[in-house]
């Protein structure tokens, strides 16, 4: 019996390699950083050989923590960041251009065009999407209009697309020599070439967007055996897993049943709920996307709504303002002050998402005044993820028709107390962090390892999840109702500040 399943979880920061054992423990941890490349104001790329050689050294380095080796691994699960788009040649593996990341805004002109035509949710029946700058078909299209000779190359067959998934995938099994391209169910509904009922790339979609259907990944289950691992580090490992981040946190939180939510506290907010097998429309600015399909079982659905920038907020006070020295520091600042002095911070950096989808809206801080210090300006960016937080949980209910009683949290930002409270006073609800808090390199350790029966099944991982601290509301309902109007209000200041 193998001993452990190795996940990678390739982040919009970083890329970390975690190391479980038969009991889902954490074992081994690697992680390394990547740059953060901003060519012009909207625009974030990522250098997607720099994330390559990143991951190859963590895979090194946590192996190497524990004196492992490749034959101690029963398989390799993957989860990424979502959205972030790569064009590479066939026969070199060379991206044609840096990644654009999810974050990206600079199709926002091909948004607005493409609404004029039938609307800013003219594909959501396919997709379960609206028009945005978010997702990955629009960045594919871009890149094939505006890299020299991309669209003849890619039409001729020499060009590869993916998220970060299928680029890593290919790559770790065997690139130019053999490698497999593929993405999972998960992924694929992120691009909004899609069809989320058929699960199938969409004919109409690829001819509206303009993209060679050569280019495309098979499309595969969540959970099932892709291909052996030629690194040499992890050679002839099975890569058995893949799940976008969010569905893997979901996964990693043991989210199963229907009516089942998590939300997420990373660089951006993600809450998702598990509709099962129903697909659930929205009609309150929320997505419809793919949760997972565990080799031939059928497909889960779920609800899921996208908040832009959250974590990306306190790096943002780090290192544009250099109020703070580490993102943790934040916490400490803040409390040094009793309340938010007023200030309301709307960090529309990349347009508004769930549940406005405004692309047009851009960062606005209300309220200030020459009493407030660099202690409210803390606060009030930490509150930001709670409001955006409830606006969706909000969004939600309305359209599950169910009634969170309360809310799973996992990400980098639940071992901020002062924030974890203040996310259960302004929500109303219990706030619950899991024992096990890597949850999202979790979820896709737990779908390598179904698939090669390292874990026997969906019991067997309800049962490891338990419950590390949880948090009560402790606020009035009468200061909640004013907190969250003001927040309401400051909201609407941000919206339409770019464009004529």
């Amino acid at each position: 019996m193998k001993s452990y399943i190795g996940a990678i979880d390739q982040g919009t920061t970083s890329t970390r390699f975690i190391l479980f054992d038969n009991a889902a423990r954490v074992a081994a941890v690697a992680q390394k950083e990547h740059e953060q490349i901003f060519p012009r104001p909207g625009w974030v790329e990522h250098d997607a050989l720099e994330i390559l050689r990143g991951t190859e050294e963590v895979l090194e380095e946590a192996l190497a923590q524990r004196g492992l080796r490749a034959s101690d691994l029963a398989a390799i699960g993957i989860t990424n960041q979502r959205e972030t788009t790569v064009v590479w040649e066939r026969s070199t593996g060379r991206p044609i251009a840096n990644a654009i990341v999810w974050q990206d805004t600079r199709v926002a002109g091909d948004v607005g065009q493409f609404a004029r035509a039938g609307g800013q949710d003219r594909f959501r029946a396919q997709t379960g999407l609206p028009l945005s700058t978010y997702f990955s078909g629009l960045k594919l299209r871009w890149l094939l209009q505006n890299v020299h000779g991309a669209k003849d190359r890619a039409l001729a067959g020499e060009l590869l697309f993916g998220n970060i998934d299928t680029f890593l995938v290919w790559n770790l099994t065997g690139g130019p020599r053999g490698g497999v391209h593929v993405t999972d169910v998960t992924n694929a509904s992120r691009t909004q070439l899609f069809n989320l009922q058929s699960l199938e790339w969409d004919a109409g979609l690829l001819s509206a967007f303009e993209i060679p259907r050569a280019m495309l990944p098979e499309v595969r289950s969540s959970s099932e055996i892709y291909g052996a691992a030629t690194l040499p580090a992890v050679a002839g490992v099975p890569i058995a897993g893949i799940l976008g981040d969010q569905q893997a946190a979901l996964v990693g939180q043991a989210c199963f049943r229907p009516g089942e939510v998590k939300n997420t506290y990373g660089t951006g907010c993600f809450l998702l709920m598990n509709t099962g097998e129903r697909l659930v429309p929205s009609k309150f600015g929320l997505l419809t996307t793919v949760a997972y399909k565990l080799g031939a079982a059928p497909a889960c659905y779920a609800l899921e709504g996208s908040v832009a920038i959250t974590g990306a907020l306190v790096q943002w006070l780090r290192d544009n303002l250099g109020i703070i020295g580490k993102s943790s520091d934040i916490e400490s600042l803040a409390r040094t002050v009793e309340d938010n002095g007023g200030i309301y911070f709307v960090p529309a950096f990349s347009g508004l998402y769930a549940p406005y989808w405004k692309e047009n809206a851009r960062g606005v801080i209300a309220g200030l005044t020459r009493y407030a210090n660099k202690g409210h300006l803390a606060r009030a960016v930490l509150e930001a993820t709670a409001y955006q937080t409830r606006e969706v949980v909000e969004a939600m209910e309305k359209d599950s028709g169910i009634s969170l009683s309360c809310l799973r949290v996992d990400g980098g930002m639940v071992s901020n107390e002062l924030l974890m409270q203040f996310q259960a006073d302004i929500l109303n609800r219990e706030v619950v962090r899991p024992a096990i808090q890597e949850t999202t390199a979790l979820g896709a350790a737990y779908a390598a390892g179904l698939a090669v029966n390292f874990f026997s099944g969906l019991d067997e991982l309800r049962a490891n999840w338990a419950v590390d601290r949880a948090w009560k509301p402790n606020l009035a309902e009468k200061e909640r109702a004013e907190l969250y109007r003001l927040w309401k209000k400051a909201v609407t200041r941000s919206f339409d500040w770019a464009g004529s």
